[in-house]
């Protein structure tokens, strides 16, 4: 903290205070001091934190602006919309066919039950004989 100043500069310094203020004043000037060397510390400590905040945005736009770039640029995105595309053009040549196959698929799952099965309807029950 002290760069400038060795520790016999700061001595002399201080026996110079003395001398000058007197041994009366003293303890009320290194408390002035103090106070003044912590408003400072405090508004480099602001400066230093608005610094950093100022920094971290412009960080951040320049990060949006390369996720924007990214996003408009994607060659993925292309490819998944040309996929879409693609895919658009083979369902609607499958619905097509589809009429086609959907008759044979009707004819194949009509099946007959097997010996000693019976076949579920959904008719309504039939009243006992007798009540």
């Amino acid at each position: 903290m002290f760069d400038i100043f060795s520790w016999q500069h700061i001595i002399i310094m201080l026996v110079v205070a003395l001398v000058v203020v007197g041994p009366k004043d003293l303890p009320r000037l290194m408390n002035m001091a103090g106070k003044w060397a912590g408003k400072a510390r405090a508004m480099a400590g602001e400066f230093r934190r608005s610094f950093d905040e100022m920094a971290r945005e412009s960080e951040l736009a320049e990060l949006r602006k390369e996720i924007d770039n990214l996003k408009k640029n994607n060659p993925v995105s292309d490819l998944a919309n040309s996929m879409a595309s693609v895919q658009a053009e083979v369902t609607s040549s499958m619905e097509a066919v589809a009429p086609a196959q959907t008759a044979e698929k009707a004819a194949a799952e009509i099946v007959e039950p097997r010996s000693g099965e019976f076949e579920v309807t959904d008719s309504t029950p039939r009243p006992a004989p007798g009540a």
